[in-house]
């Protein structure tokens, strides 16, 4: 099964020509999950042909412009298109006021049904089949969310010689074993899947963190990732300026990065200060601490791929 994660926008604060606001699209097959929307989101998703119709829920951080104001248009564009299914936003506090408000002001014409969901407290907001969204609160200048999508465990590898030693021939009974069933062989006795299977696998991980202090609470959130997108809005020289504005710099998420044991750092939302160039060097201190760590670029995709 598939699972990519799509960079619409890797700038903060405002959009710059190569560089649209913060917000990462997550594709598990067919369905598809919007973390924040800043300006702009509709163009990226153009350009990458992707089809926002098929978006099942826009997770907001935080309602600062830079992070929301992409979401009515893909509002109303969601009404060009025959729409069946409901569209779920979750977020933070006043993320209803904010849409309710722009339906009401732009007179918006919509024909499907949005259910909008503010998060009270921490926990997982959203379950589909096989995997879970989990929401943790941030510390920013307001009320502000980090989300994880973790998939359920996957059975163990399957042995077809353990199963052919206990009297299961190859064939159904097989796949039924695979997928957690216990069998009946034709002398009747019974084989739970556990005797043919090996331990349990991990399922993906991904998570989005912006924006934000550094604090250590995130570590446990993010433990494990595949992949975590995480703002690195300074670099070190301004950690004071990090502090003070309540965002983390590169070196900061790298090193929670390394201290989370994630395969790979995606840093995104950085100051609109920072030329090209200047990124370089963000990046490059970055990857000091955690080698395994990219700079986003709008249009960028990352499959998360099972590890085992």
């Amino acid at each position: 099964m598939n699972l990519e994660a799509f960079i619409l926008g890797c700038g903060g604060m405002m959009p710059l020509p190569n560089r649209h606001l913060t917000s990462v699209l997550l594709r598990r097959e067919g369905e598809l999950f919007l973390f924040d929307a800043g300006e702009s989101t509709q163009i990226s998703f153009r350009k990458l042909n992707l089809r926002w119709k098929k978006i099942s829920v826009i997770f907001v951080s935080h309602t600062h412009a830079d992070h929301v104001t992409g979401i009515p248009g893909l509002l109303m564009l969601s009404s060009q298109v025959d729409r069946n299914e409901p569209l779920y936003i979750i977020g933070p506090p006043k993320i209803a006021e904010y849409i309710e408000s722009n339906r009401r002001v732009l007179d918006m014409y919509i024909n499907y049904e949005i259910v909008v969901k503010e998060i009270t407290e921490p926990g997982i907001v959203y379950q589909g089949e096989g995997f879970h969204i989990r929401c943790f609160p941030l510390r920013h200048t307001k009320p502000c969310f980090g989300y994880t999508f973790e998939e359920d465990k996957r059975p163990g590898e399957f042995y077809p010689d353990k199963a052919q030693a206990l009297g299961v021939p190859r064939g159904p009974l097989w796949a039924k074993l695979q997928a957690g069933e216990t069998v009946q062989t034709k002398d009747g006795a019974e084989v739970p899947p556990e005797a043919v299977l090996g331990f349990p696998r991990r399922g993906r991980k991904f998570s989005f963190v912006t924006d934000t202090l550094a604090f250590h609470d995130i570590i446990y959130e993010v433990a494990g990732s595949d992949l975590l997108v995480c703002e690195g809005m300074f670099m070190q020289n301004l950690i004071e300026s990090a502090r003070e504005k309540k965002h983390m710099t590169a070196v900061q998420a790298a090193q929670i990065a390394v201290e989370a044991w994630v395969k790979k750092l995606a840093l995104i939302h950085y100051s609109p200060r920072y030329t090209d160039q200047d990124l370089k060097q963000l990046l490059k201190e970055a990857v000091k601490i955690f080698p395994y760590t990219v700079l986003t670029r709008d249009k960028m995709v990352f499959p998360i791929e099972y590890t085992d």
